[in-house]
C-alpha cells in the first residue's frame, strides 16, 4: 500500500489506466463523501474483499481507496485488507473527500440516495 496526495490522485485519474476509485465508508456516509467516479464498497462488510475482487476483475488492477479525511481510518484498514488479499497496486488517498473537495472539486450534494446512483456497486450491477 502506498499513501497518495490529492495531486497524485488527480494524475492517476488523468492517466486513465483503468484506476478503480473506492469509497470505503458505510452506505449511509457515501452521499456526503463521494468523489466523482467513485464506487462505494464498505470495508466494514464481511464480503469487502470479494466485492472488490469482483469489480476489479484482476488483483493487478490499480485501485485507490479513500474515506472522509486523514483522521478517518476506514481507507487505511481497507488498503491493509486488500494488500493482505494479494492486490498488487493499492493506493490509500489519505486526504479523503475533505481534501478533494477543498482542493479539486467543491462538493455538491447529490439528489440521489446513497444507493440510488451510478456510483454505487451492488453485487451484480451498477446503477
Amino acid at each position: 500500500m502506498k499513501t497518495i496526495t490529492t495531486d497524485e490522485l488527480k494524475t492517476l485519474q488523468a492517466d486513465r489506466r483503468g484506476i478503480l476509485l473506492i469509497n470505503t465508508l458505510d452506505e449511509s456516509h457515501f452521499a456526503a463523501t463521494r468523489i466523482s467516479d467513485a464506487l462505494n464498497v464498505p470495508q466494514s462488510k464481511k464480503d469487502f474483499i470479494e466485492r472488490v475482487d469482483e469489480i476489479a476483475g484482476s488483483k493487478k488492477r490499480p485501485m485507490v481507496v479513500y474515506c472522509r479525511s486523514s483522521e478517518c481510518m476506514s481507507s487505511t484498514q481497507a488498503a491493509e485488507k486488500l494488500d493482505a488479499a494479494g492486490f498488487q497496486e493499492v493506493y490509500n488517498y489519505e486526504g479523503g473527500s475533505e481534501a478533494w473537495n477543498q482542493e479539486i472539486e467543491p462538493f455538491d450534494a447529490p439528489a440521489l440516495s446513497p444507493w440510488g446512483g451510478r456510483y454505487v456497486y451492488e453485487r451484480t450491477q451498477f446503477r
